[in-house]
């Protein structure tokens, strides 16, 4: 007697039995599991041999889907979500589908990503760059471009004149038949902090002092001086600017290596920028004593930064490449009106290659 049914049946409704029955009764014709399952196959024929059915669902197996850098085990994925070392299922770092599409990933990049990877029976782990490839390549076809400043230093253009005017700039520089917009521009702008140094050898293409750069789609500048703290920190860069080369080559054919992106201090947008990278450090977790002690403690970094206005009116899950920083997409948790939060699905290049090298 079952101690929960009673009589009421011959035999315990067990896996065994009710996988290959149901299969049956709903019509399956083809019972796809992972190669655990390759030795259950022969009971799974047996019983369906043995009673009265319209169709015989055939059982195939297939390895299961290893990536590296995560673990998809749904015990450790639990462990990781009631323990709190991560938001909860859809954790934007998590390898779950709510996780991906809170990242920012499109249902054509996961396809595509199957569509690769294939199927088989050998078990194997797939690179997390593979992941990421199909990714990039979908939302650099696709994401209209934005400008964001997430490390912001202050940068002043002292012989700029006027409050400011509108800068004209494509939402995709390879297909004009996503359109333009237009870009507030003014003498006072947030650039990146990493943009600008003092001193700098002749690779680096950036601001530095006493020498000349391009703001994207807007003037030449140069660098004339700096402003620090009490701790000997940059507060404010003081630069000139030529007012012939809006979007244009200075006139007398000077080459300006470099150009950096900018936001309009006066028209800037606040928002909360999440960078969110790989949750282990080590490409196997999984082989590791405690997995728990491999979580990569820079999985999440949180900056406070400025974006272009138009950014204000973005849709939660909306796809954009943040320009020479990667792609990001409006959370669709934590945004609010007031202060927009946006989080980073992946970089403009894989930054990971040279860590594994």
């Amino acid at each position: 007697e079952h101690h929960q049914t009673g009589n009421k049946w011959c035999i315990y409704p067990m896996y065994d039995f009710t996988h290959c029955i149901s299969d049956a009764l709903e019509g399956i014709t083809h019972s796809l599991c992972t190669l655990e399952f390759q030795d259950n196959r022969r009971l799974y024929d047996w019983v369906l041999d043995n009673i009265t059915i319209p169709v015989h669902p055939r059982q195939y197996e297939f390895s299961r889907l290893n990536l590296e850098y995560t673990v998809m085990s749904k015990r450790k994925l639990n462990l990781l979500v009631t323990d709190k070392h991560v938001e909860g299922w859809d954790d934007p770092r998590m390898p779950t589908i709510s996780g991906l599409r809170r990242r920012g990933y499109t249902a054509a990049s996961i396809r595509e990503f199957c569509k690769r990877i294939g199927v088989t029976k050998q078990d194997n782990t797939i690179e997390m760059a593979s992941l990421e490839s199909c990714i990039r390549e979908d939302l650099n076809e696709n994401a209209p471009r934005a400008m964001a400043v997430i490390d912001p230093v202050k940068l002043v253009i002292e012989n700029y004149q006027g409050e400011g005017e509108m800068v004209t700039m494509p939402n995709h520089p390879n297909k004009p038949e996503m359109g333009s917009r237009q870009v507030p521009f003014s003498g006072e702008i947030w650039i990146d902090r990493a943009d600008f140094r003092e001193e700098a050898n002749k690779q680096y293409k950036r601001l530095v002092l006493g020498k000349e750069v391009r703001l994207r789609n807007a003037y030449v500048i140069k660098a004339e001086r700096v402003e620090k703290d009490a701790e000997g920190n940059i507060t404010t860069i003081f630069c000139t600017y030529d007012a012939d080369t809006l979007s244009k080559d200075p006139a007398d054919g000077r080459k300006v290596k470099g150009v950096i992106h900018w936001v309009s201090a006066a028209h800037a947008l606040p928002v909360e920028i999440r960078l969110y990278d790989r949750l282990f450090s080590v490409p196997n977790p999984g082989a590791a004593d405690d997995f728990l002690s491999v979580i990569n403690p820079e999985s999440l970094v949180i900056k406070q930064g400025f974006a272009e206005p138009s950014l204000k009116d973005a849709v939660a899950g909306k796809a954009f490449q943040f320009e020479r920083e990667g792609y990001f997409c409006l959370d669709s948790r934590h945004s609010t009106a007031e202060k927009p939060v946006f989080n980073r699905t992946v970089g403009l290049r894989d930054t990971w290659a040279k860590v594994g090298e």
